[in-house]
């Protein structure tokens, strides 16, 4: 257990505190051991298929939704060789997000840590409210964030073994009660730990907007607020501006899915990567380079680069290189890689 003043100015990893230095290019949003399977999904116990070549791009294009083996990242020999190919890269750190009913495994990426040298920084809270059983659900704000408090703590847990940032905090749209109080929780232990906050919103344009409203009346800090997936959420710049005035900070996390196909919900088609990179070029040609971050959010077996994927190798491998053609400048790249990730990671 450690105190916020030994915390005050270090990141914390599953390993250890290490000072900010330490971590260069860093994908924000990724899962690396987990179960993603919904409970009515997992209830069914459907039989595992193997993920062939001929059957891979079928699996990945319904997220799993027809083949729940996909769902399922629990082999750390996979990760492992995952990892080290990203290290390799050059990229230095990963944020894992496998919170609260998504069935992580933070041993588990401790040992992953030690051996590819990744520093993995781990979340804390509850996802959405399908996926959690019914005694969290029933949980009030002060007991959701006693379990905040106490993760980024390192006081309790697996092990021990300490978060570093609070999320996904899991919204719907339209939201529940359970998820509003999770939310209201984060904002609540934000100020206690010093921690930032990602947020899964509800998959709806003005879902954001709601989410950041909130933290801010329970207290938090929107300027240590990071939206996840506004990607596959917010299409529009104009809407993209008017919440990057609220002050927070914007993930695009879908870096790797090229098909506009989204089958969680009629009526969003997917940008490609080169459509992300040209909301962020917009945004940081409009002066908010300091509130964007990005990342994978690989979730699913077919999308590890051992199951026919990418892999978390893609944004360093492949997508830097056309920020560059695209005429994004070094200090754009390592801003969105290196330095806003460093000071949303830091623990104040």
């Amino acid at each position: 257990m450690t105190s916020r003043a030994e915390r005050w100015g270090k990141i914390q990893t599953v390993l250890d505190l290490i000072d900010p230095g330490e971590l260069g290019p860093t994908l924000m949003h990724e899962h690396i051991l987990c179960d993603l399977r919904p409970p009515d999904v997992a209830a069914r116990s459907l039989p595992d298929v193997e993920i062939t070549l001929e059957n891979c791009w079928e699996i990945r294009y319904y997220w799993g939704m027809r083949q729940p083996v996909d769902l399922r990242l629990e082999d750390e020999r996979i990760a492992i060789l995952e990892l080290t190919d990203l290290r390799e890269a050059g990229c230095t750190g990963i944020v894992e997000l496998s919170c609260g009913g998504m069935n992580g495994n933070p041993e588990g990426l401790r040992r992953i840590s030690k051996e590819t040298g990744i520093h993995i920084v781990l979340g804390t809270g509850y996802y959405i409210e399908e996926f959690e059983p019914l005694e969290v659900v029933e949980k009030t704000v002060e007991q959701i964030r006693r379990d905040i408090v106490g993760n980024i703590n390192g006081d309790v847990g697996d092990g021990g073994t300490a978060a570093g940032i609070i999320g996904e905090i899991g919204c719907s749209h339209p939201w529940t009660e359970f998820e509003h109080r999770t939310v209201e929780a984060a904002a609540i232990a934000q100020q206690e730990t010093g921690a930032s906050i990602i947020i899964h919103p509800g998959r709806h344009p003005n879902a954001p907007h709601d989410h950041v409203t909130l933290v801010k009346a329970a207290g938090g800090d929107t300027t240590r607020t990071i939206i996840s997936h506004i990607d596959r959420t917010i299409f529009d710049l104009d809407a993209l501006l008017r919440l990057v005035d609220t002050g927070c900070v914007i993930e695009f996390d879908f870096f790797g899915i090229e098909s506009s196909y989204y089958v969680f919900q009629e009526g969003i088609d997917l940008p490609n990567d080169g459509i992300r990179l040209n909301f962020i070029l917009d945004l940081i040609r409009r002066g908010y380079r300091d509130q964007v971050v990005i990342s994978h959010d690989i979730c699913t077996k077919t999308r590890l680069r051992r199951f026919g994927g990418h892999g978390y190798v893609h944004i360093i491998r492949n997508v830097v290189p056309i920020m560059r053609t695209k005429g994004f400048s070094e200090n754009d790249i390592r801003g969105v890689l290196v330095d806003n990730p460093r000071r949303c990671l830091t623990l104040i």
